[in-house]
């Protein structure tokens, strides 16, 4: 049985992707040992693999990756292992160093355009750190994985290697509704799921709710600009039109979110990384069966556009906006939705994974 060590930089709680990556290995007889970082978050981890999650004394900044970066490697480096899976180019420099000292295989799976994410772009010297890691290594690298045709064809004209797109699709399976924890009756509900951060387009969303009669806007995670947009909400008293929940574990939040009417995804074309992204919620919100409205950025256009289960914002103001979503609320995506769901899931896209595995 061959062994094989997958690292990430978060908690494990609700990464889905590695998640899913690593049942599929499980399924293939791998033998896992999954290794991230602990933070204050009250869940546990239970997995059929082993799981290892390292309790930091940094968590975030220069200090954190240093952290991660130096553990990782002396962890990786005495662990025996026949594979090394490492995602995202925070964990790339140890899984890298340690395969070519101990000559053991490397899998890199990119999730995102690190080196381009919008935290970034006003910190020059930090950017030109990660493009340089990102520069020395994918050039030498045999198998890359990444999340959407964009952010393949980037790497590929740019390095020159060849990349696998393996989406992070949810399983298919029935849809059992919890309901959420307040009244929604007579309410157009719209959902929000995902990171709490700069231009997740979270800020025109709360500021259409003061246009939109008798709908109800449920943001559901966490992240750094979670207190501005409470704020806000208090600021311009729309507490009966928006609802935090904070961070709920996947498989809660697949029973609440097909209680919502329509799912949002209106990322800002701040960089690469946002322009090229396809993001995890557009795909959950096509399996709870509700019509997504999403931003006029290449991946989420084309997924849109092709499968017909939404509409994309043109003209990214509130007006719009409002107008937007009261039409979508009067149409019927039912068959679109149903089609799209059966098409676009993980029994399906972990084929190519699978494949890259065996070659």
């Amino acid at each position: 049985m061959k062994r094989i060590v997958v690292s990430v930089s978060n908690d494990l709680v609700t990464d889905q992707r590695v998640a899913k990556i690593c049942r599929t290995l499980h399924e293939l007889d791998y033998e896992i040992l999954l290794i991230g970082r602990k933070n204050y978050s009250p869940f546990v981890v239970n997995r059929d693999y082993k799981t290892k999650r390292m309790r930091m004394l940094f968590n975030k900044g220069f200090l954190f990756y240093a952290e991660l970066n130096i553990r990782l490697f002396f962890l990786l480096f005495f662990t025996k292992k026949d594979i090394l899976f490492s995602n995202d180019l925070d964990t790339l420099l140890p899984n890298y160093l340690v395969s070519k000292i101990q000559g053991k295989e490397l899998i890199f799976d990119s999730h995102e355009l690190f080196s381009e994410i919008p935290e970034l772009t006003n910190r020059k010297f930090v950017k030109s750190v990660w493009h340089r890691l990102e520069k020395w290594m994918l050039p030498k690298l045999k198998k890359v994985i990444t999340v959407s045709d964009s952010i393949k064809k980037h790497y590929q004209d740019l390095y020159k290697i060849q990349v696998t797109v393996v989406r992070n699709l949810p399983d298919l399976q029935e849809i059992n509704q919890n309901p959420f924890p307040f009244s929604i009756k007579g309410k157009t509900v719209i959902v929000y799921q995902g990171a709490i951060n700069v231009g997740r387009g979270l800020e025109l969303m709360i500021g259409t709710m003061k246009l939109l009669e008798n709908h109800l806007l449920v943001i559901i995670g966490t992240g750094d600009i979670i207190d501005v947009l409470e704020a806000k909400v208090l600021n311009e008293k729309l507490e009966n039109s928006v609802k935090f929940m904070g961070k709920i574990l996947p498989e809660d939040l697949k029973r609440l979110t097909s209680n919502a009417d329509i799912g949002i995804s209106l990322e800002e074309d701040l960089g690469l990384n946002y322009r090229y992204a396809l993001p995890n919620k557009v795909f959950d919100y096509i399996h709870a069966e509700i019509p997504v409205i999403a931003s006029d950025l290449p991946e989420m256009k084309k997924l849109i556009q092709k499968y017909q289960v939404g509409e994309i914002i043109k003209e990214r103001t509130s007006e719009e906006l409002a107008k937007l979503i009261e039409e979508v609320a009067q149409k019927d995506y039912t068959k679109a939705l149903s089609v799209a769901k059966q098409e676009l899931n993980w029994s399906r896209e972990k084929v190519k994974l699978i494949k890259l595995l065996q070659s």
